[in-house]
């Protein structure tokens, strides 16, 4: 027994060491130790969107941990700040062999073009091969506006068009006794066609057809333009493909031929003797922003992914799934209108949509601070659409990129009645109820009886009746108009502005812009991150039930064992004390913006 209890006793004192001292010493030895390297004198900056792009950075730095692409937003705000870095003499970027999202591929294509016309530096792109993966033609263009687009030898050209596919699966359903009970408003709201139906709608293959086409034709104008060559007669070039890269070379499609070392060497080369490579992230966490702490300031308030009811506070820190999230959005909405010197706010959006009702809680903040007198610039990032459209609809403007697919103002919603397929398996469904009949509308077993129906549709009927209200208030426009080009159907960001459903064409910077002007500011202007959600840490903490020092103990730990991931979360936390501001408020660029 006395050797048990010793025992036990050294075991605790020596979890106590672990604990106490280990932490201890790993603060004091990452205090210690080096800030990273600076940027060498002379520098080509390597950027990879060949991992998938996000439209905006995660807020909890622990969702990078497990490796994947950029963000649209990080990779626009760091080229700003590299185009006036007398250190870095160019970009070179390695494009994905699919497709880059429309949107995302115009947003970057606007700061490829910038960094170049303003920065005066050049922009290197190479492609290890181009093949027909959905939106191939964006990931083409984007190559275009680079100064030198090469290809890797023998690799294959295949940006010869646009395709989508479905899967229907009706017939399925039919065999195996599933029913799709769904309502939809209206005909072209078609998210849940692939459950009814065992082909294409006409209005189905119509919205897509038109929508895919306004893609293909932003893309291949754009490309034209900065390869400045005909339109028509690149698009047929194109389609006369695939090609291999020689043979896309010798048609003027690109550049030159070679592999990637080849293309490192020569922008090494151009930049100028003793010039290194550097890694577009390593390069953004080495150079984040100087907060500037007074003068006026734009609030910039993120919301990417399906729109919720709730806050993230519940979610795990270190997932990287993306949602928006009502409460938190509603939140910093008002932390920017409480904020003295926020003047306008700039609304990102890149969501397909959600809740109702949770979008009309953000819709209700927004309408909040306009009210207070603080202008609101949507900017619409790779899907606005849906729930996404409800939440941008009452903006004081709204900026768009061409290819953004935003719209699809209308409803659905429904259950999938599966007592029959069970019932084949030896499974009865069986309810009870109290109350009224409509308590069991939404059960597995049965479809909705006639009167079921009849109140459901009655609903849909109700939500779709106020979203044609609100877009009809927030665009100006009369009811019927609204109703005439709503009916579900999805719009490009081009379609849209001819409609009257998006303002202005353009990216972050332009709805920025915009927002200047609106509230009147001049000169120098602030951007500031208005956040309405708990900080990564405290989110951890919840979660785990232990203090932010220990996390950040954690993170120190990682750090000093050679994770060079978990620099970036002590680059974080070096920088809190430089971004925190009353309402959870952070900078979001390094310089003004003019």
């Amino acid at each position: 027994m006395k050797q048990f209890f010793l025992t036990v006793a050294g075991v605790f004192v020596g979890l106590l060491l672990f604990v106490v001292g280990v932490p201890f010493l790993l603060i004091v030895i990452a205090a210690g130790a080096a800030r990273p390297a600076p940027t060498p004198t002379q520098a080509v900056l390597q950027l990879d969107l060949r991992q998938g792009l996000t439209d905006q950075a995660p807020r909890t730095p622990f969702a990078s941990l497990g490796g994947g692409g950029d963000s649209v937003m990080s990779i626009i705000e760091t080229l700003r700040r590299a185009e006036k870095d007398d250190k870095v003499r160019a970009i070179l970027v390695r494009l994905p062999e699919g497709g880059v999202a429309p949107a995302a591929a115009d947003e970057l294509r606007l700061a490829f073009k910038h960094f170049r016309e303003v920065g005066g530096k050049p922009i290197y792109a190479h492609s290890q091969g181009l093949y027909p993966s959905g939106m191939v033609t964006s990931t083409y263009m984007l190559g275009a506006s680079a100064s030198e687009f090469w290809m890797q030898p023998d690799s294959s050209f295949q940006a010869v068009g646009i395709s989508s596919e479905s899967m229907f699966f009706k017939r399925f359903f039919d065999k195996y006794g599933v029913k799709a009970d769904y309502e939809q408003r209206y005909e072209y709201k078609n998210a849940v066609n692939p459950y009814l139906y065992s082909d294409y709608t006409p209005a189905h293959r119509e919205s897509t057809l038109s929508w895919m086409g306004s893609v293909y034709r932003t893309a291949l104008v754009s490309a034209a333009v900065d390869r400045k060559r005909d339109p028509l007669q690149l698009t047929r070039t194109l389609e006369d493909g695939p090609y291999s890269a020689q043979e896309a070379q010798a048609k003027g499609l690109i550049d030159k031929v070679g592999q990637v070392s080849d293309i490192q060497a020569l922008a090494l080369d151009k930049a100028g003797k003793g010039s290194k490579l550097i890694d577009f992230d390593d390069y953004a966490s080495r150079n984040k922003p100087t907060p500037i702490k007074t003068g006026p300031a734009i609030a910039v308030i993120g919301a990417e992914g399906a729109i919720v009811t709730g806050t993230s506070g519940g979610g795990s820190p270190f997932s990287g799934e993306s949602n928006v999230y009502s409460d938190d959005v509603a939140q910093a909405f008002r932390n920017a209108t409480e904020d003295k010197d926020v003047k306008a706010i700039v609304f990102r959006v890149s969501s397909p949509g959600g809740s109702d009702t949770a979008s009309e809680q953000i819709l209700a903040a927004m309408k909040a601070a306009k009210a207070a007198g603080k202008p609101v610039v949507v900017s619409m990032g790779t899907y606005a659409a849906s729930g996404g459209y409800w939440i941008s609809s009452q903006a004081d403007a709204i900026v768009a990129q061409p290819s953004t697919l935003t719209g699809s103002i209308g409803v659905y919603g429904g259950k999938f009645a599966i007592g029959d397929a069970l019932a084949r398996f030896g499974v009865d469904t069986k309810q009870l109820h109290v109350g009224g009949d409509y308590a069991q509308a939404f059960g597995s077993g049965d479809g909705f009886t006639p009167e079921q129906r009849a109140k459901f549709a009655g609903w849909m009927d109700r939500i779709y009746a106020g979203f044609i209200i609100r877009v009809a208030e927030g665009r100006k426009l009369p009811a019927d108009r609204v109703r005439e080009i709503a009916k579900g159907r999805v719009w490009t960001g081009e379609q849209a502005k001819q409609l009257g459903l998006v303002d202005e064409l353009g990216g972050f910077y332009q709805a920025v812009d915009k927002a200047k002007a609106l509230a009147k500011l001049n000169g120098d202007v602030r951007l500031k991150r208005m956040d309405g959600g708990q900080s990564p840490f405290e989110a951890l903490e919840k979660l785990l039930g232990v203090s932010e020092t220990s996390m950040k103990t954690l993170a120190a730990a990682a750090w000093v064992l050679g994770d060079p991931r978990s620099q970036a979360i002590l680059d974080e936390m070096a920088h809190a004390r430089l971004r925190a501001a009353p309402g959870g408020a952070s900078v979001l660029a390094d310089t003004p913006v003019r």
